[in-house]
């Protein structure tokens, strides 16, 4: 027997496209009761701000097998048989290899990646057409046990100074779980690693300034209950949830952009593949305007090299990574006491 499928008619700039989605009736939150269908529905409605977001990058798509609860895999280049407005940029990888990575253009090729049975959408720091330069300045703040919300709201306020002081402007999103994802738009004229450098530097500070309340400890036994700021997620090919993806949690979060001044406010489980697309038409796109007045990351560099002169240099790379220059040693501090 055929399987249950559909044609979804899907606008885009090359007129309306025919996208067939498979198991339409699939639930894939099993909690809310969001089916496959759902969830290209959602795509298709807040497609104009998804791909303001996340198009025209390097993108790494999180598949399911079944629903969010089961088993998943990340697809970086394109499978056989995709359809030819799913087009492919060649991106380096930490490794130094090479390799095609997917990029999202246009409305249908999005809903094509939910056919593919895509949730979570991970687009690169970077472009399509500069993908070693990133455009983008992006800082993770992961809440740790122990920690709420309201204290993620705090680091990410103070850090909107930090950076602002620094010559940039931040918009800032929820990660659709517990964090917050701070962004900043930069010219792209710096290549991943000093880009890391950078956020190192705003990190660093925002550190000084709230030490009892951030930290950042790659290791876990050191972090204590303190919001850690991830600073590895700046590195190549280290990705984060785009904005406007769904997560893959129970209630079908969405990884939701809000404005400074509603922060304080804000609960980030209210935002979800059901409530999205109304709040789009309501209050808008808060980072539609993101990318007009880019800045420049010379002040945090500043900031880096001042920091190495006193001592502060290299924190640890993520363990896949080759051994990066004047970076510490690998290994957890408990278990370096214990070979000493």
């Amino acid at each position: 027997m055929a399987s249950e499928a559909m044609i979804l008619d899907v606008d885009g700039p090359e007129g309306v496209r025919h996208v067939r989605l498979s198991s339409p009736s699939r639930v894939l939150w099993p909690q809310a009761g969001l089916t496959k269908l759902d969830l290209a529905r959602y795509l298709i409605d807040v497609a104009p701000a998804f791909l303001r977001a996340n198009g025209s990058r390097p993108v790494s798509l999180q598949r399911f097998g079944g629903d969010v609860d089961g088993d998943f895999f990340f697809s970086k280049n394109p499978p056989k048989g995709a359809p030819d407005y799913v087009r492919s940029v060649t991106v380096t990888y930490p490794s130094g290899r090479a390799h095609p990575q997917l990029v999202l253009d246009e409305p249908a090729s999005v809903i094509w990646a939910a056919q593919m049975n895509t949730v979570v959408f991970h687009p690169w720091a970077s472009r399509a057409e500069a993908s070693d330069l990133p455009d983008e300045f992006r800082i993770d703040l992961d809440p740790q046990p122990g920690t709420s919300f309201d204290d993620v709201v705090a680091a990410a306020l103070e850090l909107r100074t930090v950076l602002g002081e620094a010559g940039l402007t931040c918009f800032v999103k929820t990660s659709g779980n517990r964090g917050l994802h701070v962004f900043a738009p930069i010219e792209p004229m710096h290549e991943f690693l000093d880009v890391r450098r950078a956020v190192i530097a705003a990190s660093r500070e925002l550190e000084r300034r709230m030490p009892d309340r951030v930290t950042t400890a790659w290791w876990k036994e050191e972090r204590g209950e303190r919001i850690f700021v991830d600073y590895n997620q700046a590195n190549r090919d280290r990705t984060m949830a785009g904005a406007y993806s769904p997560r893959a949690l129970p209630h079908a979060p969405v990884s939701c952009p809000v404005t400074w001044t509603e922060l304080t406010d804000v609960d980030p489980a209210s935002f979800t593949v059901v409530t999205v697309p109304e709040r789009l038409q309501t209050v808008g796109d808060p980072w539609e305007h993101m990318h007009a007045k880019p800045g420049r990351i010379d002040v945090l560099l500043a900031w880096w090299d001042r920091d190495v002169e006193c001592g502060l240099g290299e924190l640890p790379f993520p363990p896949d990574f080759p051994k990066m220059p004047g970076e510490p040693m690998r290994v957890q501090p408990s278990r370096a006491r214990t070979r000493d």
